[in-house]
C-alpha cells in the first residue's frame, strides 16, 4: 500500500515529466548582444596598435627588471605566547635563583646597614630595609630624583651681566653686576683641567664666554666696581651638620654665583664669598679682553630693572644631574637643593628644599617616617634614610634614564673608575657611591660606605639594588672592598638562565 508521501512524489515526477522545456533562444540572443561590443572593442584596439607601429616607434624595453621586494618572514610566535612578554617570563625563570643567591649575601652585614634588591620594581630580597642609616652621597639620588621632577630636565640655568644704565660709547658709567642663576658649573675654561678637584668639571658653563659676549656688546670700560650677586639664594654657603675638616674643603662656600667652586686663578685658598671670588675672577677676564675697570670686586645686589649686557644658559639641568652623580659633586647637589625650595616653594634655601623633596617622596607613595633630610650633598651627619626610600627612588626610573645615565659606570666614569675593572659586571654595573669618615672610630656617629644603582640586563629588564654600609671603621678598604665584591658577584648571577633577548618572539 502505498503511503501518502509515496504518491506526492510520483505526482511530482509526473508533474515534471509533464513540463515543457523552455526555448534557448532568448539565451542566445543576450549572448550576441554581449559579443558585439567585445568585438568592436577588439577591432579599436587593432586598429589603434597598428596606427601605433606605423606612425610612433615602439617604447624600448625596459632596460633593467625591477624584482618585487621580498617580505621577511613572519614571526611564528603566537599573539598570546608569553615571548610576547620575555622581561616578565624571564623573570619568572630567573627569579628563585637569584633569590638564593642574595638570600647568603644580605646575612653578612651587620645590624646597623642595610640592602635591598628588586627586578623591574619586584622586591627579592632585603636587609634591615625600613632601619634609618646614614647614606652619605646617596643622599644625591634623591636630590637628583627631585631636581628632575621639580626643577625639569630641560630647564637651563642663567648668569646674566647687568649695569643701572645702558652704557655710552662702550663705557658703563658705574658698577657692572654679575647675577648669578644658580649655576654650580659656571668656570673659566683654566678650570676643568687644573686638577684642583678630585673629577674634572663636566658640562661646564665657560665664564670666558660671558666675558666674550660682554666684548662684543661693545663695552670698553667699566667706571665703577664688578658685583657678584648671589641673591637668588639665601646666604648659607655651608650646611649644618657637617664634620670637622669638610667645610671649604669638601664643599663650600657656595652660592646662586659661584665661579670654579669658589676659587679665582692664582689665589691658593677658595674665596671666603663666593660673590666677591667670581666677581674677581670676572674683572681677570674682562682686562684680558681690552676692558678696564676703574673699581674693584664686591658683593652685592643687581639693580631693578637694570639694563642686561650679557647672559650664558648652563647645560640643561638633567645634565647638572649627570655631573653630580657622575663626580658625586658637593657643591652641585646644595645647590641643586636650594633650587628645588626655590622652584617649589619660591625660597632659595636648603631648608625650603628639603621640605619640598620630602613632600615629593610622599607625593611618590614613599615612606618618610624616618627619612631626615639635613643637606643636599649627604655630608651631614644628621641626614638619615632607608633603603626602602631609596630603592622605591632607584625604581622610578630606568638605566638609560637621564637619572640612571647619570651613574658612574664600573671600571670606566666618575666614581667608579677604579672600581670593578676586572669584574664582569665592568662596563654594565652602574652606581652611586657614598663615603663618611667619622674619626674618632670608636664613638658614634659611624662611617658609611655606601652603593645603589642598576645592572642592565640584555632584552631591557633591570636589577635595582641599595647597600648602605654603617660600622665604626667600614669607610676603610679593607673593610668595604670584600662586601661591594661579594654584592656584585650576586647581581652576577641574574639572570642564571635566559635573558629576555634569548626569549623574545621568533
Amino acid at each position: 500500500m502505498s503511503r501518502p508521501e509515496d504518491r506526492v512524489q510520483r505526482g511530482d515526477r509526473q508533474q515534471r515529466r509533464g513540463r515543457p522545456r523552455r526555448s534557448a533562444g532568448p539565451l542566445l540572443v543576450l549572448g550576441a548582444f554581449a559579443v558585439i561590443p567585445a568585438i568592436a572593442l577588439f577591432a579599436l584596439f587593432s586598429w589603434a596598435d597598428g596606427s601605433i607601429e606605423e606612425n610612433e616607434p615602439a617604447p624600448p624595453p625596459p632596460s633593467t627588471v625591477v624584482a618585487p621586494p621580498a617580505f621577511a618572514d613572519p614571526l611564528s610566535t603566537s599573539m598570546l605566547s608569553m615571548r610576547r612578554v620575555p622581561a616578565v617570563l624571564s623573570r619568572q625563570l630567573n627569579v628563585s635563583d637569584f633569590q638564593q643567591e642574595l638570600t647568603p649575601f644580605l646575612g653578612t652585614l651587620n645590624d646597623r646597614s642595610c640592602a635591598a634588591a628588586s627586578v623591574d620594581g619586584i622586591l627579592i630580597g632585603a636587609k634591615n630595609l625600613d632601619l634609618p642609616v646614614i647614606p652619605a652621597s646617596n643622599e644625591k639620588l634623591v636630590v637628583a630624583a627631585v631636581a628632575l621632577d621639580v626643577v625639569g630636565p630641560e630647564t637651563v640655568l642663567t648668569t646674566s651681566v647687568v649695569s643701572a644704565t645702558a652704557p655710552v660709547d662702550g663705557v658703563i658709567g658705574g658698577d657692572l653686576t654679575l647675577v648669578g642663576g644658580g649655576d654650580p658649573l659656571l668656570s673659566s675654561d683654566w678650570y676643568p683641567t687644573s686638577n684642583l678637584e678630585r673629577y674634572a668639571v663636566l658640562s661646564p658653563t665657560s665664564l670666558d664666554t660671558l666675558a666674550d659676549r660682554v666684548r662684543d656688546a661693545g663695552i670698553t670700560a667699566i667706571t665703577g666696581n664688578v658685583v657678584g650677586d648671589g641673591s637668588r639664594y639665601d646666604d648659607e654657603f655651608f650646611a649644618p651638620g657637617w664634620g670637622d675638616g669638610v667645610a671649604g674643603l669638601e664643599a663650600g662656600p657656595y652660592d646662586a654665583l659661584m665661579a670654579n667652586d669658589s676659587r679665582v686663578l692664582g689665589e691658593q685658598q677658595r674665596a671666603n664669598d663666593p660673590n666677591t671670588g667670581a666677581a674677581r675672577e670676572f674683572i681677570r677676564l674682562l682686562n684680558e679682553r681690552g676692558i678696564t675697570v676703574a673699581g674693584s670686586a664686591a658683593s652685592g645686589i643687581a639693580p631693578t630693572g637694570g639694563n642686561v649686557i650679557a647672559t650664558i644658559d648652563s647645560a640643561p639641568v638633567s645634565d647638572v644631574v649627570g655631573e653630580m652623580l657622575a663626580n658625586s659633586d658637593n657643591n652641585t647637589a646644595e645647590l641643586l637643593m636650594k633650587e628645588i625650595g626655590l622652584v617649589g616653594e619660591g625660597i632659595g634655601s636648603r631648608e625650603a628644599g628639603a621640605r619640598v623633596m620630602t613632600a615629593k617622596l610622599v607625593e611618590w607613595g614613599i615612606d618618610t617616617t624616618s627619612v631626615v633630610l639635613s643637606d643636599g650633598s649627604g655630608l651631614s651627619l644628621d641626614n638619615r634614610i632607608t633603603c626602602s626610600a631609596l630603592l622605591s627612588v632607584m625604581q622610578r626610573f630606568t638605566p638609560d634614564s637621564a637619572f640612571g645615565s647619570g651613574l658612574p659606570i664600573a671600571g670606566q666614569t666618575g666614581t667608579l673608575t677604579g672600581i670593578f675593572t676586572d669584574h664582569p659586571l665592568a662596563g654594565r654595573l652602574t652606581g652611586k657611591t657614598g663615603t663618611l669618615n667619622n674619626p674618632p672610630f670608636n664613638a658614634d656617629p659611624p662611617a658609611v660606605k655606601a652603593l645603589s644603582g642598576y645592572v642592565a640586563v640584555d632584552g631591557g629588564t633591570a636589577v635595582e639594588y641599595v647597600l648602605v654600609l654603617n660600622g665604626p671603621t667600614i669607610s676603610d678598604q679593607s673593610e668595604y672592598r670584600p662586601v661591594w665584591t661579594a654584592l656584585a658577584d650576586v647581581l652576577n648571577t641574574y639572570p642564571a638562565g635566559a635573558t629576555p633577548a634569548e626569549l623574545g618572539p621568533r
